[in-house]
């Protein structure tokens, strides 16, 4: 349904979508997961271009499958492992514990954001 509905992106061996839906962290993780995906997680530049380019096409930041794990300032992938890759906007992150999400800025880069704003959704396949 929501692959139908939303604008579709393929990247590599992962499937983009998103239906445009802002919601918070654990709604757009949980949307995600009712789905079959979970939260687009760009793991090289492919692919956080290809999320960004759903970002541009919306024009709203996007939160990422990334959360700040039990050391303040260490972010790790929604399945707990460590990140390989990442594209920080420059002085982030800077949270120390305050901002545990990830967001997706218009021009690709991230910032740690609270979990309770609303972020648009994009899911991977």
């Amino acid at each position: 349904v929501l692959a139908l509905n939303g604008k579709i992106k393929e990247v590599g061996e992962k499937i983009l979508a998103s239906k445009g839906k802002k919601v918070d962290f654990a709604s757009a993780l949980e949307s995600c997961e009712e789905a079959g995906g979970t939260l687009a997680t760009p793991m090289n530049e492919e692919e956080n271009k290809a999320v960004l380019s759903i970002v541009k096409q919306y024009n709203q930041y996007a939160y990422l499958g990334i959360k700040e794990g039990g050391t303040s300032g260490q972010f790790k992938y929604i399945n707990g492992t460590p990140l390989n890759y990442t594209k920080w906007h420059q002085y982030e992150p800077n949270g120390k514990g305050t901002e545990k999400c990830v967001e997706m800025y218009t021009d690709g880069s991230w910032n740690d954001k609270k979990c309770n704003l609303y972020r648009l959704t994009i899911c991977e396949f």
